[in-house]
């Protein structure tokens, strides 16, 4: 007697690592965005954001100020689309392993939990290292992580090669 348990939903899969780096970008692009619309129509001041994540390599002194500089812009914007890449590809892992990746509904909600954690993990371990960050919890900060999270899921769903 031989046993079918569908294997071809066991075998391991690895992600298309294309799509998931693209797939990464786009959702740091789209926070970015979300992170600027959200400071203009809040009344802050729209370099606040940058001037934190470049503080991740410059140090405290620069996530405290909040004047325009091209140098702080720049690496802010190299940071955080390293980081979007690098937590596409986590998703994209996450996503191929979970044998769920031929279900958008799955992919997004497994890309909104995703999100859910990373905003958990940014904002409250690794406040250790930088606690400038500390005062961008929020509900603004954790609903772009989830769209975050879910944009990733989507993009790479959409890519992804058969």
């Amino acid at each position: 007697m031989e046993l079918h348990l569908g294997s071809h939903h066991w075998e391991a899969r690895m992600p298309d690592w294309p799509a998931a780096a693209v797939s990464g970008f786009v959702a740091g692009a789209t926070l970015m965005v979300l992170e600027l619309l959200w400071a203009a129509t809040g009344g802050q001041n729209p370099w606040i954001v940058s001037h934190k994540i470049a503080g991740i390599i410059l140090g405290s002194d620069v996530a405290q100020s909040a004047d325009f500089s091209i140098g702080v812009v720049a690496l802010a914007l190299a940071i955080h689309y390293v980081l979007g890449i690098v937590f596409g590809c986590i998703l994209a892992v996450i996503i191929s392993t979970s044998h769920f990746e031929d279900s958008l509904g799955m992919v997004l909600t497994i890309g909104a939990l995703f999100g859910m954690v990373l905003y958990v993990f940014s904002f409250y371990m690794m406040t250790r290292a930088y606690p400038w960050f500390v005062d961008m919890r929020g509900l603004e900060t954790f609903i772009g992580h989830v769209i975050f999270g879910m944009v990733a899921g989507f993009i790479y769903w959409k890519m992804k090669r058969q």
